[in-house]
């Protein structure tokens, strides 16, 4: 267990009834934020919704900002612990593509008040001193795995050779990360077929012997 202090300065090492207090109002904090908005989810109505005060969310956070970035982080780790073992499941190049596009999409629908919430942070949220509580780094990371994934399959010859790895995987970050906001305004989205979708459109691009306007055939 870690040792070092959280974000509110105290020990890490928490009973676990303080576990279950904290977990409890990040949950309040993910459904207050994802139906009235950053702006409207103040510690008042974020302790309403957790049943609690905002005495107990100061003591145990610090602060909105040290909650915000809580429920950042949770999301982050959610999904990787969602991803990892369904790419690793798949032996193919092709196969770990689409259940990248499509483990996105399900995890989005599977969690999808935290999304919108994460939406909101990343719009509207903002510390005392004006910085995002939101990291961009945790999108470029992102986008640097899968444009990882898709050099080495290009390297194995399972993906053509004539694009660009880094133009390619911005494409499908932002095909990806075009879902939430629209899911916001349209809960009915299709998410499922939305995200088969994206997987063929993008198992095409990448498949060799296709043929691709604006590319070279590759020399031989």
């Amino acid at each position: 267990m870690r040792s070092e202090k959280g974000t509110s300065g105290q020990k890490a090492g928490r009973t676990f009834i303080e576990t279950a207090r904290r977990a409890q109002i990040v949950a309040a904090a993910i459904d207050t934020i994802a139906e009235l908005g950053y702006g409207q989810a103040s510690l008042a109505r974020i302790a309403e919704t957790a049943g609690t005060s905002k005495g107990v969310i100061i003591y145990h956070f610090g602060s909105k900002d040290d909650l915000i970035r809580e429920i950042v982080a949770e999301l982050s780790a959610k999904g990787r612990a969602y991803l990892g073992p369904r790419l690793e499941a798949e032996p193919t190049g092709a196969g770990m593509l689409r259940a990248y596009i499509e483990s996105n999409m399900a995890f989005i629908r599977e969690n999808r008040n935290h999304v919108l919430a994460i939406v909101e942070i990343v719009f509207s949220g903002r510390a005392a001193d004006g910085s995002p509580l939101y990291d961009p780094a945790i999108r470029l990371e992102g986008a640097e795995a899968l444009r990882q994934l898709l050099a080495h399959f290009q390297s194995t010859g399972e993906f053509r050779a004539d694009f660009d790895p880094d133009v390619m995987a911005m494409a499908i970050r932002a095909a990806l990360d075009a879902v939430p906001p629209r899911l916001a305004r349209d809960p009915d989205l299709d998410i499922g077929r939305y995200g088969r979708e994206l997987a063929d459109l993008f198992g095409a691009a990448v498949r060799p012997g296709e043929s691709h306007p604006g590319t070279a055939p590759p020399v031989k």
